[in-house]
């Protein structure tokens, strides 16, 4: 019996059960059985927690991009890899076949090669969602170069962070990127951010705006004629299972970014099989994940993941508002997609709008949809699954990490019964712990504690790069002998999982630890609220008091907001205790985030403290004008 693909629950305990008793023959018989090597493995792991010293399929060689693409070319040559959708609906879209694919990766790879990229450099890439950046992507990966994917948003000084940290010999960038009704100036940023970067050797330039730029001379090249003047003949790098395949910086609570490294057999392997399972990925399906490449979603479900699979999947240049909040919804249609895969807060914003967006469209294709980057409140999680599912499809709602590679804990689509709010059961392999205070597993069920991993699994983060002793830290000290993953949880009657919010975001108001998950999710109840986010501040008696910021619907009626604070205290009082009220409620109308969705909490806290210094680089945040707003109504 194949391993790779679970039909039922039962299925699901045999092979959770085999994953935890023997990891190392369980992952070992997935990787042999479902992927090409050069060489295979002469041991499937060794790890030592305590240095955070992690590696898998030592001794095997093996190229990410050849089982990516080129193992699919005898069958699915002709078959649809990528959907290119424009961020204009009346740009025609890309169908991007499996040959076509390899014959751009090769001439890309080739291009790179020319230009003095070979294995182990590190890349750049700063590109819009179009298809050459996942082409470029592919084609460092296939020469053995590593990327570094900065997502296409970011400042100048976020950029030449990264840039630095990692020393890039090169970086791709397009003249310019759309968004909305908006055009980005991509080069601009660039050439402002490698002003303080002598290791950048060469920039080349995609079109996509057709803007004036300014091209320094012996630096920066237009990407398409060396493109069209390449060869289409490429021969793969052959990899070692431990090579790091790339580099993808995550925001740190303080200090600077933290760039993880993944490496390529262990990350190639769980990446597909998780792909597999979570999404319930049968041939012919239209694979739609919303997130940008610029991020760990789109690394693993836009790319790895499904092409891995010999997948379609939807490249989406746009923004789920532009022309209008039905461009999901009509994207859907268009394509026939069948798995939809988006963040809670992209449903929080589209439930704010009316069910006119949504309702016009049947939506019948889609089979699985999913949920990504944050836990999604009840209500956010009734909606999309009444809305959008049609209370037919299952909600996978992923609970995963930059750092963990690959989703860890989710309902199987089609296999496991699914709970709002809950994560539900860890996928095979991953074996979560609670934690208590006191470094003490937490045994039984209707617990909560610190969520932790007691054994690796083969797409977890190597180190961070250049800082092991940071990672090491970061994720091994807390809980000696276990990956920490910052988050709470608790486990409930049957063993599912919820997460619970980060274990930094538990504030003690008058000895009392409260979780602001749970106070978060009995404010979005009220009727008024599309969504709300608490912190803690200061306070002369209690020690800390509750401050919260919160988001209205844009509903027709007007009401009173004195009301509407004293209906949120009332329902906090009914459903937590009279402990958790807030003392100050700030109405706003947005909160800053990162691009995939976490709310900044650190600079609401420094708000809801009075201390307005040092926000640290609010550039990077979705939209950083909410900042100043936030800051000019603090109560």
């Amino acid at each position: 019996m194949s391993y790779y693909h679970i039909k039922n629950l039962e299925q699901y305990f045999k092979h959770y059960n085999k994953s935890i008793r023997e990891p190392r023959k369980f992952w070992g018989k997935i990787a042999e059985e479902n992927f090409t090597w050069y060489q295979t493995w002469e041991k499937v792991m060794e790890f030592n927690m305590a240095e955070a010293d992690i590696k898998w399929f030592l001794g095997a060689k093996v190229n990410i991009v050849k089982n990516c693409i080129d193992r699919h070319l005898s069958k699915r040559g002709s078959k649809t890899a990528i959907i290119f959708e424009p961020n204009d609906p009346s740009e025609e879209a890309q169908h991007i076949t499996y040959n076509e694919l390899h014959q751009r990766v090769c001439k890309m790879a080739n291009v790179l090669r020319e230009q003095g990229i070979k294995k182990g450099d590190r890349v750049c890439i700063y590109l819009p969602m179009i298809p050459e950046l996942a082409i470029t992507v592919l084609a460092c990966a296939r020469i053995g170069a590593i990327h570094s994917v900065v997502f296409a948003g970011f400042s100048a000084s976020a950029v030449a962070s990264r840039i630095d940290d990692s020393q890039c010999k090169m970086v791709i960038t397009s003249d310019g990127a759309y968004r909305g009704n908006k055009s980005i100036e991509l080069k601009s940023i660039v050439d402002e951010a490698i002003e303080k970067c002598p290791s950048v050797e060469k920039v080349l330039v995609a079109k996509r705006t057709h803007i004036n730029i300014t091209m320094k001379e012996g630096r920066d090249i237009w990407l398409q004629p060396l493109v069209d003047a390449a060869s289409d003949n490429n021969v793969a790098e052959i990899m070692d299972a431990e090579d790091p395949l790339f580099i993808l910086y995550t925001s740190g609570s303080t200090g600077k970014p933290k760039g993880m490294v993944h490496t390529t057999a262990g990350y190639m392997v769980q990446t597909a099989y998780s792909f597999k399972n979570v999404f319930n990925y049968e041939e012919n399906d239209i694979h739609w994940c919303t997130a940008d490449i610029g991020w760990i979603t789109g690394h693993s479900y836009i790319l790895y993941g499904p092409l891995l699979n010999g997948a379609t999947t939807v490249i989406f240049e746009g923004v789920p508002s532009y022309p209008d909040f039905s461009r999901f919804w009509e994207v859907i249609e268009k394509h026939g997609v069948t798995q939809f895969y988006t963040a809670p807060t992209a449903i929080r914003a589209l439930a704010k709008e009316s069910l006119e967006y949504v309702q016009p469209y049947p939506l019948s294709s889609l089979k699985v949809i999913g949920s990504v980057g944050e836990p999604i409140n009840e209500e956010a999680w009734h909606w999309y699954n009444d809305h959008v599912g049609g209370k037919r499809c299952p909600l996978v709602d992923t609970w995963w990490q930059t750092e963990t590679g690959s989703i860890m804990i989710s309902p199987l689509a089609f296999v496991t019964p699914t709970k709002p709010t809950y994560a539900s059961l860890p996928l095979p392999g991953i074996q979560p712990v609670l934690m208590d205070e006191k470094r003490n597993e937490i045994e039984g069920n209707q617990v909560t504690g610190s969520l932790c991993i007691k054994f690796p699994w083969p797409s977890i983060a190597r180190t961070i790069w250049g800082d092991h002793q940071r990672y090491k830290e970061t994720y091994f000290s807390t809980f000696p002998g276990k990956y920490f993953t910052g988050d709470g949880a608790l486990r409930d009657e049957v063993g599912y999982y919820r997460i619970t919010g980060r274990v930094d975001d538990v504030i003690i108001v008058s000895g009392h630890n409260l979780g602001t998950a749970p106070i978060e999710d009995a404010i979005n109840e009220h009727p008024a609220v599309a969504e709300s986010a608490i912190v803690g501040f200061p306070h002369d008696i209690k020690g800390n008091a509750l401050y919260g910021y919160i988001i209205l619907k844009e509903i027709g009626e007007t009401r009173d907001k004195n009301n509407v604070a004293k209906e949120i205290n009332q329902l906090i009082s009914d459903q937590i205790g009279p402990i958790a009220k807030l003392d100050k409620i700030q109405f706003v109308s947005g909160l800053p985030k990162t691009r995939s969705g976490k709310i900044m909490r650190r600079i609401l806290r420094k708000i809801a403290e009075g201390d307005f210094s040092n926000f640290g680089d609010t550039t990077t945040l979705l939209n950083p004008e909410i900042v100043d707003e936030i800051k000019n109504g603090r109560v």
